[in-house]
């Protein structure tokens, strides 16, 4: 998985299609950039042919040399047993919006198989099926993503306010507010009992200010009707959040921004010079973000999105930044615990378009079968299969 594998995205894939056939596979961690060492056989060599990707064929003691390498007390690697298959869903409404969504697109062309589920799956309890949820570009302040201003004349639009108050309507909520703020608690408690939770762009702190604005009406007329609290931003709830603490909610409807965790509307980092950096973890001592991290590029070009990055002043102390951009103190990739389960926020819409705009078309990921940025949302997807260590402390 260094720079010799001819599709690094595919590569994933593969090793998803040999975990749902029952066989182990060994995740070498900072091994050539994260490689995987399975049994060998002849299915998986002609998948691999089938799919375009590298591999390379050992013998068993070149095998054991390598473990007995990575094994070493004073090398920065280790070897990581990926046994269970993760059962995959992603939260993205079923009506057709004029964007898309890089985790459908990578899973897509990677060949890995997720169910799609709404608020509806949600509050009838199907959460409970899947080991990996992630969250679409969805707005859960009930806000409908604050494209009033520019777009509320837009049939799109109109269409999805109508869905999602539909939908709240029929469980009995009079605001979507108050739907997406049970379908966040519920998110929340799935987490808290093992589940892992992955989430890009406006649902990372969307979700984060819906927890923390439980029972406060943050929504001005243009979206529920009435006026929002004027005392709102003093009655945040804090503690209730993931990630992020302390940011002030953006009150004027006609800004496209939720609060101050995201950067974009105030940072000045132009194209050229946006880059993020993955930390340098212990494999042995820290293997989850070990694992989170796996790359064949440690510097990684920047990409924008409703939520660009996050303001590392508004982030937890409990919270692990996983990529940062410091001289911009800019956070890019993040992960905590909650409860038995884990959460990772990666912020911005697509790692391989620099500023995708409403009504751009997707990605053609068979442009990008290498991309460093892809493969953080991958490592994501196989970090439930890993078999639970003990965290040293």
């Amino acid at each position: 998985m260094d720079d010799a594998q001819k599709n690094h995205l595919k590569a994933y894939g593969i090793t998803y299609w040999v975990l749902q056939n029952g066989i182990e596979v060994q995740w070498l961690l900072n091994y050539r950039g994260g490689s995987f060492l399975m049994q060998g056989m002849k299915d998986i060599e002609n998948e691999c042919l089938i799919r375009n990707v590298s591999y390379e064929i050992i013998a068993d003691v070149q095998a054991q040399a390598i473990l007995t390498e990575i094994a070493q007390p004073d090398v920065n690697m280790d070897a990581m047993k990926l046994e269970k298959v993760p059962k995959i869903a992603v939260y993205a409404p079923p009506n057709k919006l004029p964007w898309d969504d890089a985790v459908m697109l990578v899973l897509t062309y990677a060949e890995i198989p997720y169910d799609q589920i709404y608020d509806d799956e949600i509050i009838k309890g199907d959460l409970s099926k899947y080991d990996w949820l992630h969250l679409h570009h969805e707005d859960f302040t009930g806000q409908f993503g604050k494209f009033w201003s520019a777009y509320q004349h837009t049939a799109w639009y109109k269409e999805d306010v109508d869905k999602q108050l539909a939908t709240a309507n029929k469980f009995g909520f009079s605001k979507v507010s108050e739907l997406k703020l049970f379908v966040a608690k519920t998110i929340k408690e799935y987490v808290a009992k093992g589940g892992f939770l992955f989430a890009m762009c406006s649902a990372t702190d969307s979700y984060d200010i819906a927890l923390a604005a439980e029972n406060i009406d943050i929504c001005d007329s243009p979206f529920d009707g009435d006026p929002m609290d004027p005392s709102a931003q003093s009655k945040l709830d804090y503690d209730r959040t993931f990630a992020f603490k302390d940011f002030k909610i953006s009150t004027n409807p006609y800004e496209y921004e939720y609060s101050n965790i995201d950067v974009t509307l105030y940072r000045k980092v132009p194209k050229e010079q946006d880059y993020y950096t993955l930390f340098d973890f212990s494999a042995k001592w820290d293997p989850v973000p070990t694992m989170l991290c796996q790359n064949h590029k440690n510097i990684l070009p920047g990409f924008m999105g409703q939520t660009t990055a996050f303001n590392k002043d508004l982030i937890k102390s409990s919270v692990l930044i996983l990529g940062e951009n410091k001289s911009a103190n800019e956070a890019r990739y993040i992960h905590g615990t909650y409860g038995q389960g884990f959460w990772t926020y990666f912020s911005g819409h697509d790692p391989e378009d620099f500023q995708h705009l409403v009504y751009d078309l997707p990605t053609d990921l068979n442009l990008h079968p290498n991309s460093p940025g892809y493969r953080l949302i991958l490592n994501n997807v196989l970090f439930p299969a890993a078999k639970k260590k003990k965290q040293k402390t």
